[in-house]
């Protein structure tokens, strides 16, 4: 159901992308990476986050980490994950296939900034193995999406 409910909202509101199903999982940020060919910054991950009541997804680079400090600042509560049931029950997807598209009802989406660093991204598309390729500012469009910082990048490593 979950796929399909992706294609379904793809092929309604943006049916010039193309998802791409590989053979290889998509469900990690690094697994991800590797079946895309594509460096870990550019997977689109998507958060299930229970602020205070409210029920919200973030998507942000795959790279960084959330930042409680800001989460809090930017969305007045500290953020808890959504447990795998619950992420299944409010967006239809499983973990590893969680995206913003396709979702049974209206939820807050919130995009952060680090997004931005790259032309292209890759969310997922309701499964383990499939993704779309999109800008980050078509992402937050396509869902109408709120731009916030509220994640920390990695520290550059010394070689």
């Amino acid at each position: 159901m979950s796929h399909e409910s992706v294609l379904a909202d793809l092929a309604l509101r943006a049916p010039d992308l193309a998802v791409i199903t590989v053979e290889l999982s998509t469900a990690t940020v690094a697994e991800a990476a590797i079946a895309l060919d594509v460096v870990p910054g550019q997977i689109a991950k998507t958060l299930a986050l229970r602020v205070g009541d409210q029920i919200a997804l973030l998507v942000t680079r795959g790279d960084t980490r959330l930042d409680n400090r800001k989460t809090k600042a930017a969305l007045g509560g500290r953020p808890r994950m959504l447990d795998p049931v619950e992420t299944l029950a409010v967006t239809s997807h499983p973990i590893g296939g969680v995206c913003p598209f396709g979702l049974p009802a209206a939820l807050p989406i919130y995009c952060d900034q680090s997004l931005k660093a790259f032309a292209i991204v890759y969310p997922a598309a309701g499964s383990r193995n499939t993704s779309v390729a999109l800008s980050p500012e078509r992402l937050a469009a396509l869902v109408d999406a709120t731009w916030i910082d509220v994640c920390s990048l990695p520290e550059p490593t010394v070689g």
